[in-house]
């Protein structure tokens, strides 16, 4: 094979990609398409949980309908994700995340023999019922600037189930509201 075929090959190739581009250009000239302003179908449901995961006002979530979709055993199972960094024995220490045993109602950023991020050191609130829902949807989001590199859970039976296996695990389980 010499140069000159292969300058052939590689200026074939340009022309059909140049050639793909200028269709697809022209294509949008012509038929020009508008995105509706409103969904053509709207699936039941989905509102109401974007509206819950993108506000951080703690009243968006009927806590009580919330707990009654989990259960302390499956607690227990979904847990597992966050034992890699938190322990939840009550004479567990802190690891990469603070001891969580007794974490319900208890002031955010409380232990004092670990160190938490400026965001929660200064977030003045207690982890209530909303408060730990909200967190635990998207921790990056609910206080912006904490450290917890955990995505979040975002299914409602999940989250439900890991605030009462929370709750359990505590000297003094709070009643459910």
């Amino acid at each position: 094979m010499n140069s000159f075929e292969i300058n052939k090959i590689i200026a074939s190739i340009l022309l059909v990609v140049l050639l793909v581009f200028s269709v697809n250009k022209l294509g949008d000239i012509v038929f020009k398409v508008e995105k509706p302003k409103v969904a053509a179908y709207k699936v039941e449901g989905v509102a109401a949980t974007t509206a819950t995961t993108s506000s951080n006002t703690a009243e968006a979530v009927d806590i009580s309908v919330l707990l009654a979709l989990g259960s302390v055993e499956k607690g227990k199972k979904v847990f597992k994700k966050c034992a890699a960094c938190h322990s939840i024995n009550a004479g567990g220490g802190n690891k990469i995340g603070p001891k969580l045993w007794n974490v319900m109602f208890r002031p955010v950023g409380a232990i004092t023999d670990y160190k938490y991020s400026k965001a929660l050191s200064s977030y003045g609130k207690e982890w209530t019922w909303q408060e730990m829902n909200g967190f635990l949807i998207k921790p990056a989001k609910w206080i912006k600037g904490n450290k917890m590199g955990f995505a979040g859970l975002k299914n409602d039976e999940d989250r439900a189930s890991i605030l009462l296996y929370l709750n359990e695990n505590s000297d003094s389980p709070k009643s459910l509201p």
